[in-house]
């Protein structure tokens, strides 16, 4: 018999993909959202964060919530308003969740939640393992605020799991739609100094990681949800160029130039998390695509 499950954050692009596995997969379906809509194979229920306002009736039956809410990192300039946002988003949503098991006493058992690689800071050539402490400046304390008050579950006896993702690979969404778009129109080139490491996954094992989650009832605490082998910035955009059939040009984007675009989001691109995988492989997990150039080859197929 399947999970009864509540996923937030569903419109996304890995929440998307979620729904219709776990529905093929025997596990029933619900979601949170922000407005009224049919989505497929799901229960629609609504929620605001930022009012703290959320229909009780969403964890009736509920064994087991995914949280993958949260304003986008990247879509916006990072304003002090806008910053404080992103960390707002993920952190009020967890404890409105929280909230509302105490409060109707639902059956939720386990609470797996979405973070990022961010955590670790800019750690250059460091190998990071989940014991690795977090480091400094804004993505870092956003995920560990966030992990704490996903962690708030702890206490009164969920099996809480979380995921910090590194840089999804998926056509025409996320990260790589951004990074293929120079290099697609012959201006690609390393972004600062091409030397930092980018711990990368394909869309297709994250969403299995999640489900893994659900059905394994021995994951429990952080994991690095990024495939075995990372690989430095130059690699990966050389490696999309030529998957496209692009070339890249014998220079780097110097730091300087992408601060001037990007302002201070500009370090999304230039921290180096050289993550390890090993936690995953150890708890059985099988990677579809432990390798850039078969993942990039299965996405531009």
């Amino acid at each position: 018999m399947g999970n009864q499950i509540l996923i937030t954050g569903a419109t996304g692009m890995v929440g998307k993909k979620l729904i219709n596995t776990l529905y093929n997969n025997g596990h029933k379906v619900s979601i949170l959202a922000r407005k009224a809509t049919n989505i497929k194979n799901a229960t629609v229920y609504l929620w605001d964060v930022y009012k703290q306002t959320i229909d009780p009736n969403c964890l009736q039956g509920i064994d087991t919530i995914i949280h993958l809410a949260g304003e986008s990192i990247a879509e916006k300039k990072w304003t002090k308003e806008r910053k404080q946002q992103i960390i707002d988003s993920r952190v009020m949503s967890a404890q409105l969740l929280h909230k509302t098991i105490k409060e109707t006493q639902s059956p939720v058992k386990t609470f797996i939640s979405a973070s990022a690689i961010g955590y670790y800071g800019n750690r250059g050539d460091e190998i990071l393992t989940e014991e690795s402490g977090t480091g400094t400046g804004f993505l870092s304390r956003c995920c560990k605020l966030w992990e704490e008050a996903v962690d708030e579950g702890t206490s009164y006896g969920l099996r809480t799991v979380k995921f910090r993702i590194g840089f999804v690979l998926n056509k025409s969404e996320g990260g790589l739609a951004s990074l293929e778009k120079p290099i697609r129109y012959f201006v690609g080139a390393p972004l600062g100094s091409g030397k930092q490491w980018t711990p990368w996954v394909h869309v297709h094992d994250i969403v299995n990681m999640f489900v893994s989650a659900v059905e394994n009832p021995l994951y429990h605490g952080a994991y690095n949800a990024c495939a075995p082998f990372p690989v430095t910035n130059e690699t990966l955009t050389k490696a999309i160029a030529k998957t496209i059939k692009r070339p890249v040009w014998p220079i780097h984007v110097p730091e300087k130039v992408l601060e001037m675009i990007l302002g201070k989001m500009s370090i999304l691109p230039l921290i180096s998390t050289n993550t390890s995988a090993q936690k995953l492989l150890d708890a059985g997990f099988i990677f579809k695509y432990t390798h850039l150039e078969d993942a990039l080859t299965d996405i531009y197929k």
